[in-house]
């Protein structure tokens, strides 16, 4: 349940500093939005998806839609309300780095009615997977009729109950954004500097499982136990990071879905985020179970992944 929007991509050198203007060199408009980014990735790593959002009825809802079912995607709870699709426009440098402006638009409608228009589908899933990018009493909603496993994407970082975000299982956030939650959890409280810190400190205040993703160096995930395993993401040339977080997320989901450990399905998904930045845009870059992801170098005898214990928080 979440976003879905038109990507206004363009590919400039450089990004500009503030007041400076800039010609792009490539531009083009691809669907997008984090909900169906991630319900894409899901669904073409093999797991049944449903998607529930909302979209426009405009030109711009015809992009936003127009790979998830070819994709797999049941799109039969996406619906068409009286605001623009949501765009975002995503800039993106010669290293692959990127910059994204997100207009909500339709996606402001996937609120709490939304949630109960489709009741039915949410409260049946295995994983119900929602992010930021959606009203917090749809969030909220479906995460208290969830039967399901909650998997929490709070990017952005927004306020929701925290019923809500010790709901998750996992969490998941990048490194900036756990700090974010973390706040929001323990007001007034100390942040920890050191990221594995980040993930003993919200497994100490209640959130039943964590993962935070750091980008290429793969990610952090903690789960039952107090120890912070660490899962390195394969060495790869980025071409476009747009949507490659979205890749790990949908492909965290499917593993879940389909019964593997947490551990198991992150080491998964960093190579299918490593997939994804090899392509442009977002969900046309995301790989489905006949292509062949990149590997992790690890050592002989090593498994590709360390743990650590972190501070007491």
């Amino acid at each position: 349940m979440g976003s879905l929007n038109g990507d206004q991509g363009v590919t400039v050198d450089r990004h500009p500093a503030p007041g400076e203007t800039l010609g792009a060199t490539s531009m083009a408009l691809r669907p997008g939005g984090k909900g169906a980014n991630q319900a894409g990735a899901a669904a073409r790593r093999g797991a049944a998806t449903v998607m529930v959002g909302s979209v426009g009825r405009d030109a711009a809802a015809d992009v936003a839609t127009s790979l998830l079912a070819d994709s797999g995607v049941d799109v039969t709870h996406v619906t068409a309300v009286d605001a623009p699709t949501g765009l975002a426009m995503v800039a993106v440098d010669r290293s692959g780095e990127n910059t994204i402006v997100v207009v909500p638009g339709a996606n402001g409608a996937t609120g709490r009615d939304a949630l109960l228009a489709s009741a039915t589908v949410v409260a049946s899933a295995a994983v119900v997977v929602l992010q930021g990018e959606i009203p917090a009493d749809g969030i909220a909603a479906a995460a208290g009729l969830a039967s399901g496993r909650v998997l929490l994407n709070l990017a952005p970082v927004v306020p929701v109950d925290r019923e809500v975000v010790l709901s998750a299982d996992p969490l998941v956030v990048n490194e900036h954004e756990a700090a974010l939650v973390l706040a929001q959890l323990d007001p007034g409280g100390v942040l920890p500097s050191e990221e594995a810190d980040l993930v003993a400190a919200l497994r100490a205040l209640g959130v039943r499982s964590v993962v935070v993703t750091l980008g290429a160096r793969g990610a952090l995930v903690a789960d039952r136990s107090d120890a912070v395993v660490a899962v390195p993401s394969p060495r790869v040339t980025a071409v476009d990071s747009s949507g490659a977080g979205d890749a790990f997320v949908g492909a965290l989901a499917a593993g879940l879905a389909a019964g593997e450990t947490l551990l198991d399905a992150a080491r998964q998904a960093v190579r299918v985020g490593a997939f994804a930045v090899q392509g442009v845009g977002t969900q046309p870059s995301y790989p489905t179970l006949a292509d062949t992801l990149p590997e992790v170098e690890a050592p002989d005898g090593d498994d590709g992944t360390t743990t650590t214990t972190g501070v007491d928080a």
